[in-house]
C-alpha cells in the first residue's frame, strides 16, 4: 500500500473518531477554521481593492 494512502486513511479515521467522541469540539474547530479562511479572503480582497 502506498504510504500516502495510508496516511490519508489514518487522518480520516482520526477525524471520524474526533467527531464521534467530541462533536462539540469538532464543530468549534470547523467554525474556527471557517472564520480564519473568511478573514484571509477578506484581507486579500481589501488588499486588491486598495490597489485599484
Amino acid at each position: 500500500m502506498n504510504i500516502r494512502k495510508l496516511v490519508g486513511f489514518i487522518a480520516i479515521a482520526l477525524l471520524i473518531f474526533f467527531v464521534v467522541t467530541r462533536p462539540e469540539s469538532a464543530a468549534q474547530s470547523v467554525e474556527n477554521i471557517a472564520s480564519i479562511l473568511s478573514n484571509v479572503a477578506n484581507s486579500v480582497s481589501d488588499f486588491f481593492t486598495a490597489l485599484v
